[in-house]
C-alpha cells in the first residue's frame, strides 16, 4: 500500500450524523441542569446542561454556550460567569432562563459573587469562574473558566434532566 493511500485511509470522512438523531441518542445520557450567570447591573444568564469539571489543580470547569446566543458577549465582555447548580424545586426557573423569549425578563433572587456577577441566592451550589479561554466546538464555543469561588448552599436534591424530561433525585442521605 503507498503512502498516499494509507494516510487517505487513516483520515476521518466529515461526519455524516444527522443533528436530530444525535440529539435523541444523547438525551439518553442523564445530566444535572445549570443556569450560568453573568453581568453587572443586570443579570443575564442561560439555562445549560454541558457542564463539566475539567481540572482540580488548577481548578478548570467548562460550559459550552452556542456561537448565535445573544449573550455570549456579555460573557465575554464581562470576563467571568457563575455555574449556578439547579435543585430539583427550580423547574420553573430553569424553563425561563432556556427560553429566548422570556430569558431577558427573568427576576431571579441574586447577590453579586466575588467578580460582581450575580449568582442565584438559592440554587444547590455554585461555582464563580473567570474566563480562562474559549475553544471552538463546531455551533458552541467550549467556555473554560477557572473557578475562583464555589459553595454548597442547599442539601436538598438536584434538578435532572434525561430523555427531555425533567426529573427530581432525592437529597443523598
Amino acid at each position: 500500500m503507498s503512502e498516499h493511500r494509507a494516510a487517505s485511509v487513516l483520515q476521518p470522512e466529515p461526519a455524516l450524523v444527522d443533528p436530530q438523531a444525535l440529539r435523541s441518542v444523547c438525551a439518553h445520557w442523564a445530566t444535572g441542569v445549570t443556569v450560568i450567570t453573568t453581568g453587572t447591573g443586570r443579570t443575564v444568564g442561560l439555562t445549560v446542561n454541558s457542564f463539566t469539571s475539567v481540572s482540580l489543580d488548577p481548578a478548570l470547569i467548562l460550559v459550552c454556550i452556542h456561537k448565535d446566543s445573544g449573550e455570549l458577549p456579555v460573557f465575554r465582555r464581562t470576563g467571568a460567569f457563575a455555574v449556578n447548580i439547579l435543585a430539583a424545586d427550580q423547574e420553573e426557573l430553569c424553563r425561563s432562563f432556556a427560553s429566548r423569549h422570556t430569558r431577558h425578563s427573568v427576576e431571579a433572587d441574586t447577590r453579586p459573587g466575588i467578580t460582581g456577577v450575580p449568582v442565584l441566592s438559592d440554587a444547590l451550589a455554585y461555582l464563580e469562574c473567570r474566563i480562562d479561554r474559549e475553544v471552538d466546538g463546531g455551533d458552541h464555543v467550549i467556555v473554560i473558566g477557572e473557578v475562583i469561588d464555589l459553595a454548597v448552599q442547599r442539601e436538598e436534591g438536584p434538578l435532572t434532566f434525561f430523555r427531555n424530561t425533567f426529573h427530581r433525585l432525592p437529597a443523598a442521605s
